[in-house]
């Protein structure tokens, strides 16, 4: 399973869709509002959001959504990043509500070498999150700094200083 691209592997237009999609739960949104201290109460409050809100329901916590897809679009966009460098722009186009799926793609944008080191090189892409239905509900542009097959190969291969497992000791058999 591929996690992540060097520098040569990104194409300026690829769309990657990343999968699978995250079904949204209550529990989800809950836990990180609490989690980051976000305790507006149209995201905890069921019964503020049924009186008070447009939607009459909780909304999914948009800095979730955004979490969630940054996530979703790390094996296809920065597993293998030497860092990522900037979130240019985040839009929550439209509410996510619990029981919500959460679909992503990321298009690659530009693409450049790094200007101070040649084993590296600058993605831009922006990634678009969907619900079930084909609602946009969130779109960001982000800079991620990737590693070229050089940077890879310098520093012994896809995943370096990962311990090799173990032969099984033999077991001492009485006599």
């Amino acid at each position: 399973m591929q996690f992540g691209r060097t520098y040569e592997e990104f194409e300026v237009g690829a769309v990657y869709k990343h999968w699978p999609g995250k079904t949204v739960t209550e529990y989800d949104d809950h836990l990180f509002c609490l989690l980051t201290m976000n305790h507006h109460p149209l995201h905890l409050d069921a019964n503020y959001a049924e009186n008070t809100t447009d939607f009459k329901k909780n909304v999914v916590v948009g800095n979730y959504i955004y979490s969630l897809l940054l996530g979703m679009s790390v094996p296809d966009v920065s597993g293998k990043a030497i860092a990522n460098l900037e979130v240019e722009s985040l839009k929550h186009v439209a509410p996510t509500f619990h029981g919500d799926t959460v679909y992503g793609e990321t298009t690659v944008l530009d693409k450049t070498p790094s200007r101070s080191k040649n084993d590296r090189g600058i993605v831009y892409v922006e990634t678009k999150g969907y619900k079930q239905d084909g609602t946009l509900v969130c779109v960001f542009r982000r800079k991620v700094m990737v590693p070229t097959e050089t940077y890879i190969k310098e520093r012994g291969g896809e995943q370096p200083g990962r311990p090799e497992p173990k032969a099984p000791a033999e077991k001492k058999t009485e006599k």
